[in-house]
């Protein structure tokens, strides 16, 4: 299941209370939230690029059946695994705990490298309540033999949301996921403060007067120092709404039910495009643009990794969040090693068919190819 990507063995180590012998301590583990765009995965890459971080293995979660967030994640010799079952918040009891069982019983059979912490990256439209209470003491009961041992070896030691100081009061306005993703937070890391150099974090600390506020773009800013730094997660001094939030979450029943991947609550579903031969430089960015700046489209985010006729061999990496697009970027290769056009577009009662009839004039169709829409 792991493939590569571990290089190491874990040791037993002999624990002397009680004469007992374990495989290792309980695992702290950080949650990693914040809303569609808010920059989780540009963290997340410099989190693992980090020596003090070394060790970290690291869940992400992704909305829609085509994965792009693990290609855009340079994970090098670090421990790592992925789930990739939809929307995690809807089954969140299940899916977490059985990945991070899977990871446990991956270290036990010497599968991955010892890691010391877990870090878990939610999709942007995750709300933090049910997730939080499958992972806390007290929170939703066990479920069989799985469900006791990641709670005996692992514990939630810290909450860290990201906010987008451009658009994240927008967000809020719209979404309550996002208020809650603030409210359950330890930590709140405001980014694209480079963009207006005027603002400051004081304009954003009533957001969450418990949680503590740092500025992505300060020269002195250490993720490292937050994830290390936790001990245990506690809702003492978070905001009043989050034990009732919680409260729900015990009386409610999250029974196992089918889940569309690609859909969400209120309307929210994530559409996805992938073509096999590369595309015309010119044809994509008027694609790009036309979609991003039609503000009826619904768009909330879209991502993708591309080839271009002009380098096939280092793909090209597009980010939007809403109506604003950012330069397109290049990788020196592809992370998968296949050379696959994959764009995924996440939005509110998104315009599915009309984004389909300009992809086709962006992608058109090939005897050794094809497009297909999602």
């Amino acid at each position: 299941m792991f493939g590569g990507l571990f290089k190491r063995r874990t040791a037993v180590r002999d624990v002397p209370e009680g004469g007992m012998r374990r495989l290792y301590d309980p695992v702290p583990m950080t949650l990693l939230t914040g809303f569609l765009g808010s920059g989780k995965t540009t963290l997340l890459n410099a989190i693992l690029a980090d020596p003090q971080l070394a060790g970290t293995a690291v869940i992400i979660n992704e909305f829609g059946t085509v994965p792009i967030d693990h290609d855009l994640v340079r994970t090098g010799s670090e421990s790592y695994f992925r789930t990739t079952t939809g929307c995690i918040c809807c089954t969140a009891t299940s899916d977490i705990r059985a990945s991070l069982y899977e990871l446990h019983e991956a270290r036990r059979r010497g599968e991955t490298p010892a890691f010391s912490r877990v870090l878990i990256e939610t999709t942007g439209l995750a709300d933090p309540a049910p997730i939080i209470n499958s992972l806390i003491a007290g929170g939703a009961p066990a479920i069989g033999l799985r469900d006791h041992v990641v709670a005996r070896h692992f514990h939630l030691s810290g909450v860290i949301a990201m906010f987008d100081a451009l658009d994240g009061k927008q967000t809020l306005d719209r979404f309550i996921e996002g208020w809650k993703q603030l409210a359950f937070a330890d930590h709140v890391i405001v980014t694209k403060m480079d963009v207006d150099g005027r603002r400051s974090l004081g304009e954003f600390r009533w957001l969450n007067p418990a949680a503590r506020f740092h500025d992505k773009h300060d020269p002195n800013f250490s993720a490292s120092d937050l994830i290390a730094g936790a001990s245990r997660y506690s809702i003492e001094h978070k905001p009043e709404d989050v034990a009732g939030w919680l409260a729900m979450e015990n009386l409610a029943t999250h029974a196992e039910h089918d889940h569309d991947p690609n859909r969400h609550g209120n309307g929210i579903e994530a559409m996805s495009l992938t073509h096999e031969i590369p595309l015309d430089p010119t044809k994509l960015m008027t694609f790009l643009e036309l979609v991003t700046t039609n503000i009826s489209s619904g768009l909330l985010r879209l991502k993708g990794i591309i080839a271009l006729a002009d380098d096939p061999s280092r793909p090209a990496i597009a980010h939007a969040v809403r109506h604003r697009l950012y330069p397109l970027q290049r990788l020196e290769s592809w992370p998968n090693g296949k050379r696959t056009t994959e764009i995924v577009l996440i939005g509110q009662d998104l315009r599915k068919k009309q984004i389909n009839e300009l992809f086709k004039y962006l992608a058109p169709s090939s005897a050794k190819g094809g497009r297909r829409a999602i």
